[in-house]
């Protein structure tokens, strides 16, 4: 059984940055994409970034140039380095790997943007 664990979320100043990462526990062997998605309190889950196997990366046009998506594939970890944030990146992140016959999904994160 695979369980994906997020960490690093909290509360942040607009303008201030957050690192969460997600890290797998128990045995991938092969994941494809990974991604970041996030919702925010009446609001549809939407999706944040993504890194492709080959470490091409794309973004959400809210988040392109204040967010960077990565990952350790030794580790089986994903990294969303965020900056420049603003209040209405509040919301919970989760994150998302794309395996051969599924996807899994992270429990949740709350990143909360306040002055």
């Amino acid at each position: 059984q695979v369980q994906l664990v997020e960490s690093g979320g909290g509360l942040v100043q607009p303008g201030g940055s957050l690192r969460l990462s997600c890290a797998a526990a128990g045995t991938i062997f092969r994941i494809n994409a990974m991604a970041w998605h996030r919702q925010a309190p009446g609001k549809q889950r939407e999706w944040v970034a993504t890194v492709t196997a080959g470490g091409n990366t794309m973004y959400a046009d809210a988040v392109k140039g204040r967010f960077t998506i990565s990952r350790d594939n030794t580790k089986n970890m994903l990294m969303l380095q965020m900056s420049s944030l603003k209040p209405e990146d509040t919301a919970v992140y989760y994150c998302y790997f794309n395996v051969d016959f599924g996807h899994y999904w992270g429990q949740g994160t709350q990143v909360t943007v306040s002055s």
